[in-house]
C-alpha cells in the first residue's frame, strides 16, 4: 500500500462542498485503486509519500480532443490572418480536407508517432485521462486506423476512444451526404463495434455538418450496436442538435455557443453533460457566448476540454483551457476545476472510476505546487506540476 502525507486535498467529491477540501489529507491506494480519502490521523499505514503540504487533486481529464491527426494547418492560420476566408481555403483544397488526405496518407504508426508529443504535453500537466475521437479517415480503413492509433497511446494515458466517423463529407462523396452517412451506419459503426474500437460515437451536426435527420440515423445505428453517443452541437447555429442527442440519453452535447433554453432543459432532463470548448471560441474569435448562467440554473453538469485540433483549436494545456473557461465564459475557480476533473468523467461515462478522490475509484493523481487551487486556474503559461500518479504509480 502507497500513502501519500501531508497534503490538502482537493477531492471534488459531491458529498463535500465547493472543491471537497481535506486539510492536512493522505491518499491511500492499494495497487490501481484507492482505499483511503480522508485526515493524515485516520489513514493506514503504508509505504509514506511526504507531499511536504501540497495540494492533490485528482487527475485531469480531457473529455474532447481530436488528438490524432498528421500534418497540420499553420500555413491556413498564416493566410487567414492575411485575409483569405474559410470558403477561399477550403476550395484550394485546405480546411478538414487537407487533414483527411493527411491522415489518410499516414500509416498507424506513423498517426501514433505524429500525435504522441500532443500527449505528452497534456500529460506534462497533470492529465491521466484523454478523450480522442476519430472523423479524419472518413473511409472503414482510416477511420479504423485512427482509432487503433489513438488506442496505442494508451501506455501514458487512460485513453477513450471516440468513432466521429459523421465530421464532415469526404471528397468521393461530395454532393451526396446521405450516401456516405449510409456508410458510417452501414459499415463502419458495425466494424468499429465488432472490433472493441470505440467507447462512444459522435457526430457533428450543423450546417456545415450533417443534418439532425442524418445525426439521427447516425445515433439509431450506434444504438443498435450498444454504443453511447456524444455530439458537436450548437457551435455556429442552433439546429436543437443537444436536444435530439438528449432524446438518445447522450453522454454530453458539445461546444452549445448558441444552445436555446429547450436545448437546455432537454440536457438537463438526460443527464447529459455539456462541454465547454473556450480553445475553439478563442481561435475563431467567436463572440456568441455559451449559456452558463442557464446550464449552471438547470444543473447541467459542464465540462471544459481543449478540442485539441490542427484546425479550430491546436491547444495542448488544459491549464489553458481553464484560464479560458474562467476569463471567457465566466466560470468559477470551483466550475473550471470540476470541469477537468468530476464533470469530464461524467461527459466520458467515466464518473464511477475516475474524477474524484475517494475510496474504490483509480488512483488517478495530480500533485501541485500552489498555495491555493485557485493559482491552477489564474495563472498563465505556468504549470506547476510536481508529479503526476496514473493508476497507483
Amino acid at each position: 500500500m502507497r500513502v501519500w502525507r501531508n497534503a490538502r486535498l482537493a477531492t471534488l467529491s459531491p458529498r463535500l462542498p465547493g472543491l471537497g477540501v481535506v486539510e492536512d489529507g493522505a491518499v491511500a491506494a492499494e495497487g490501481e485503486r484507492i482505499v483511503y480519502v480522508g485526515p493524515a490521523r485516520d489513514a493506514p499505514s503504508g509505504e509514506a509519500i511526504d507531499c511536504e503540504g501540497r495540494w492533490i487533486t485528482p487527475g485531469l481529464i480531457d473529455c474532447h480532443t481530436h488528438l490524432v491527426h498528421a500534418g497540420d494547418r499553420a500555413h491556413e492560420f498564416e493566410r487567414r490572418l492575411a485575409g483569405a476566408s474559410y470558403e477561399e481555403i477550403a476550395r484550394a483544397g485546405g480546411g478538414i480536407a487537407s487533414t483527411v488526405a493527411a491522415v489518410r496518407a499516414a500509416s498507424e504508426a506513423e498517426l501514433a508517432a505524429a500525435s504522441r508529443p500532443r500527449l505528452e504535453a497534456l500529460v506534462a500537466e497533470g492529465v491521466t485521462t484523454v478523450e480522442v475521437k476519430s472523423g479524419y479517415g472518413l473511409s472503414l480503413d482510416d477511420e479504423l486506423k485512427q482509432l487503433r492509433a489513438a488506442r496505442a497511446l494508451g501506455d501514458r494515458a487512460s485513453i477513450v476512444t471516440t468513432f466521429l466517423g459523421a465530421h464532415a463529407l469526404p471528397p468521393e462523396y461530395e454532393g451526396d451526404p446521405d450516401a456516405y452517412i449510409d456508410l458510417v451506419c452501414e459499415q463502419m459503426i458495425p466494424a468499429v463495434a465488432e472490433q472493441g474500437l470505440a467507447d462512444a460515437v459522435d457526430a457533428f451536426c450543423e450546417g456545415i455538418g450533417f443534418t439532425p435527420g442524418q445525426t439521427r440515423r447516425v445515433f439509431e445505428a450506434a444504438r443498435r450496436h450498444g454504443l453511447p453517443v456524444k455530439i458537436h452541437a450548437e457551435q455556429l447555429s442552433n439546429l436543437n442538435g443537444a436536444a435530439l442527442a438528449a432524446q438518445f440519453g447522450a453522454l454530453s452535447a458539445d461546444h452549445l455557443e448558441h444552445l436555446d433554453e429547450a436545448g437546455v432543459a432537454a440536457m438537463a432532463r438526460a443527464g447529459t453533460a455539456a462541454v465547454l470548448l473556450p480553445g475553439a471560441f478563442y481561435f475563431l474569435r467567436d463572440t456568441k457566448l455559451p449559456p452558463v448562467e442557464a446550464l449552471r440554473a438547470a444543473g447541467v453538469p459542464m465540462a471544459v476540454a481543449s478540442d485539441c485540433n490542427p484546425g479550430t483549436s491546436p491547444l495542448t494545456s488544459l491549464l489553458l483551457v481553464m484560464n479560458m473557461a474562467a476569463t471567457l465564459f465566466r466560470l468559477t475557480v470551483e466550475e473550471c476545476l470540476a470541469g477537468v476533473t468530476r464533470n469530464a468523467a461524467k461527459a466520458l461515462g467515466r464518473a464511477d472510476t475516475v474524477g474524484t478522490l475517494e475510496a474504490g475509484k483509480v488512483c488517478d493523481l495530480a500533485i501541485w505546487d500552489v498555495e491555493r487551487p485557485a493559482e491552477l486556474v489564474y495563472r498563465m503559461g505556468f504549470n506547476p506540476l510536481h508529479a503526476r500518479v496514473w493508476r497507483g504509480k
